[in-house]
């Protein structure tokens, strides 16, 4: 009922205004505990997903803490990993405002944000600053990297091994972004011509990063839910080619199918929430069927309860993240899906 109260405060500001409030206030809100009054601890379940441990299988989805300033308050919440970002080599505004519309009847949001963020090198004072005592407590940090927005698509690998040079070091693991709607041409990357280069790129990179600092991160690679069966299934079989360690699916979508109705679905921009749940889900299946569980899923699209969560686990799922679950029912929502998962986990092995 609280957070009710908050979210109707909130949902009278612009989505954007509203999410700046919060990211400003995050810190002291936490630090205070103050966000125990609408937000109770998970249990403690750790999971082994990509040779780390998470200390539950929830996560916060990139787009949240887009410089990485609140690692460790957004932790405090109980999420089991905070994926930041995402950003590009130098710094960049994105595209012009408005630029994030929600779609409160049908529990979606619609954004057009385009990769606004701090650039890599302020990224790592941020990350240095904010994750220690996050860390500390055993919470995992994801960095997700995206190509600068004014860089052709045929010249994208350089973007992300420049930030693979920068960021490698501070991430428990790395979050290659080729999927966003809201960067002009980067959705072309997702076909078979152009995302094998890039593999195969990003593989070299990672080869030479960990010989060069005695240290293997793990890559996620981002992929949409806008492409066929049969191309999820190529993709799938190159990820694993190219030695990745899991594969997230999904990024938001440009379809508007069940919200055309609603009039600020006519905005550019990606789709996410509860209208994109079904499509992410059966994107998770596609992955987990064909891969035969070779290849761990991140699952991110539509979680707005917790038995969304648990089926995001039965489609093949080894780790779950939030984002307009988490503006739409409330922090709570992070411990009602890790104690969901839980349970559903130890079901299982009974």
């Amino acid at each position: 009922m609280l957070y009710k109260l908050i979210r109707s405060c909130l949902f009278q500001l612009d989505p954007e205004t509203a999410h700046g409030l919060i990211m400003g206030n995050i810190d002291w809100a936490t630090a205070t505990r103050v966000t125990r009054l609408v937000c109770p601890a998970p249990k403690t379940h750790p999971v082994e997903v990509m040779g780390l441990r998470f200390p539950n299988a929830v996560g916060l989805a990139a787009g949240m803490d887009k410089t990485g300033e609140h690692i460790t308050s957004l932790g405090e919440l109980g999420f089991g990993h905070i994926e930041v970002g995402t950003f590009t080599p130098r710094p960049q505004g994105g595209n012009p405002r408005p630029r994030l519309w929600r779609l409160i009847p049908a529990e979606g949001i619609v954004n057009y944000m385009g990769f606004n963020n701090c650039g890599a090198d302020k990224a790592i004072e941020n990350i240095d600053r904010s994750s220690g005592a996050y860390r500390a407590r055993g919470g995992i940090v994801g960095v997700n990297l995206g190509k600068q927005t004014s860089t052709p698509v045929e010249q994208a690998l350089p973007d992300y091994q420049i930030l693979m040079d920068k960021l490698y070091a501070k991430a428990d693991y790395l979050a290659i972004d080729v999927s966003c709607p809201n960067t002009p041409g980067l959705t072309r990357i997702q076909q078979a011509e152009a995302i094998e280069p890039l593999l195969a790129g990003i593989a070299q990179k990672r080869e030479e990063l960990m010989q060069a600092q005695s240290r293997r991160v793990p890559i996620t690679v981002k992929i949409g839910p806008d492409l066929s069966d049969d191309v999820l299934r190529s993709i799938g079989d190159l990820l694993v080619k190219y030695g990745m360690d899991a594969v997230t699916a999904t990024n938001t979508t440009i379809s508007r199918k069940g919200v055309e109705h609603l009039e600020k679905s006519r905005n550019p921009g990606g789709l996410s929430g509860k209208p994109l749940f079904e499509r992410s889900t059966e994107v998770v299946r596609i992955f987990h069927e064909h891969l035969g569980g070779e290849l761990p899923i991140i699952a991110v699209g539509g979680i707005m309860q917790a038995h969304d969560a648990v089926e995001k686990m039965r489609a093949g799922a080894s780790l779950v993240q939030l984002y307009s679950g988490f503006i739409y029912t409330g922090p709570a929502l992070i411990a009602q899906c890790a104690d969901a998962i839980a349970d559903w986990q130890k079901a299982q092995v009974r």
